[in-house]
């Protein structure tokens, strides 16, 4: 896959994916839910992935040796960069002052209501949320990266839609996984979903550190490696 691997790990951080993937799981039938919106989602993902790797066609082979390991050294920068600030996190004051924005944000938007996505997500049928997932599923950052990496090793076909089905597998994590627990472990997936979120909300800015650190540090190293 051409160094796509780190992308497509990256892109499976994906706020809107693990707030529809939350909401599915609090709703009746979260199997069913879960499945249209991941079939939905690769519909989509698949099918630009394919679209965007035919079309690079090995064309960016050459600026290949150029602008990956710069991008991997500034992805590699701005990742470490976040690792510290969330390490150093906010001071209390500044954290109250937070806690008061915030609180006043949402009286004001208590009228409002959800987004219109969670709205159709809570309808809590498979064809709506097959819906919500090929419209939220657009190529991001993370992904069109992954996808210059997979083109420019001028693959094979076979190999092509292999590496962009992979990448998808990678990519969609946050709602195959669960899907998988409540096919094979129905009873004890949602107690092992409830105790996982209990321990995030303790620990998350300390994952949040280690792990941007950790991706920061692989990606500048590779990207000097390369250079060199």
């Amino acid at each position: 896959m051409n160094g796509a691997f780190p992308y497509a790990f990256a892109a499976a951080l994906n706020p809107t994916l693990l707030a529809a993937t939350t909401v599915m799981l609090l709703l009746d039938h979260p199997k069913r839910l879960l499945l249209g919106y991941l079939a939905g989602a690769l519909m989509t993902s698949v099918t630009l992935g394919l679209v965007i790797v035919f079309a690079l066609d090995g064309s960016a082979s050459t600026a290949q040796h150029t602008l990956s390991p710069a991008m991997d050294i500034a992805l590699g920068v701005l990742l470490i960069v976040i690792a510290f600030a969330i390490r150093a996190g906010r001071q209390p004051k500044e954290i109250g002052r937070l806690a008061e924005r915030r609180r006043k944000k949402e009286e004001s938007k208590e009228d409002k209501g959800p987004p219109l996505w969670q709205r159709k997500l809570s309808q809590g049928t498979a064809r709506t949320t097959f819906v919500v997932g090929a419209l939220l599923t657009l190529p991001g950052a993370s992904y069109l990266i992954g996808l210059h990496k997979i083109g420019a090793g001028d693959p094979s076909t076979v190999g092509a839609v292999a590496s962009v089905l992979l990448f998808n597998v990678i990519m969609l994590a946050l709602l195959e996984l669960p899907l998988i627990g409540y096919i094979f472990a129905p009873n004890w997936t949602p107690r092992a979903v409830d105790r996982f979120k209990e321990w995030f909300g303790r620990n998350a800015r300390a994952i949040g550190f280690r792990l941007a650190l950790l991706f920061g540090v692989l990606l500048i190293v590779r990207g000097l490696i390369y250079l060199l």
